[in-house]
């Protein structure tokens, strides 16, 4: 197992401070780790602070609610086998009043597992054993994605597809008048898609656009992501408005007719 990765069985200390280490990026960024593993609870704690994170631990989902109610977190790093509620609860609950971004970890390897904890509204997950400067990268990444900017004076700038609104700058979405609740990574997904609404997107392409070019993993992700967009937009992928699949390339927009 390489020196600093972290998992049931081995934990790593973060490197001390040097003088080629860069400036912590993340200062003001709240985050709450949420792990019963205690000694790899502090470990990823210590390497989310050395980036300049404001870290604060749960060891347990009742607990862990109660946190992201009080610290409103920015981010969530989010272990899936918890006692108490499991981390699948805990994100479904999480999602009914915050849109933190949350990565969840697990131990177990098979794809449902993935699946069902993307499903409660996941931004991204690993497996462990992991690498911590992984996981710090991942989250910068994340918190790196680019959000449009705009003065009050600004005239909306919508984006219409049939009885389908987007507004990139207040980052709003309206289905047939109704606002729809997107969750931050679903946004940003439908965003890239918007906006180049003649293209056909790959996976790695959205992957490179939504997540970031470093990020490693199961390009998949995507295509749950996509689901989810596809529920709340009320959209039929065997006869899609909204969302089209482009045979063996990826993803577009469609008119909304």
């Amino acid at each position: 197992m390489a020196e600093d990765q972290v998992g049931e069985d081995a934990l790593a200390a973060p490197p001390a401070p040097g003088k080629a280490d860069p400036p912590a990026p993340a200062r003001g960024i709240r985050a709450l780790v949420v792990e019963d593993d205690v000694p790899m609870a502090a470990v990823i704690s210590s390497y989310l602070e050395r980036d300049g994170y404001e870290v604060r631990l749960s060891h347990d989902g009742l607990t862990a609610i109660a946190e992201a109610r009080d610290l409103d977190p920015d981010i969530m790093v989010l272990d899936l086998g918890l006692p108490g509620l499991d981390g699948v609860e805990v994100c479904r609950q999480l999602r009914t009043f915050s849109d933190a971004y949350v990565v969840m970890l697990t131990a177990r390897t098979d794809e449902v597992d993935t699946l069902v904890g993307l499903s409660v509204g996941a931004d991204d997950y690993m497996t462990k054993p992991f690498s911590p400067r992984e996981l710090v990268a991942r989250l910068g990444a994340m918190l790196r994605r680019p959000r449009p900017l705009g003065s009050a004076t600004d005239k909306p700038q919508l984006r219409s597809f049939g009885p389908l609104a987007i507004d990139p700058v207040g980052r709003d979405v309206w289905l047939d008048g109704e606002p729809v609740s997107l969750t931050r990574t679903e946004f940003d997904v439908l965003a890239v898609l918007s906006e180049r609404p003649r293209m056909a997107f790959g996976r790695r392409q959205l992957i490179d656009a939504v997540w970031g070019q470093t990020w490693v993993g199961d390009e998949h992700l995507v295509d749950v992501h996509i689901g989810h967009l596809r529920r709340k937009l009320r959209d039929d992928a065997a006869d899609a408005r909204f969302i089209r699949t482009v045979r063996g390339i990826g993803y577009r927009m469609g008119t909304g007719e």
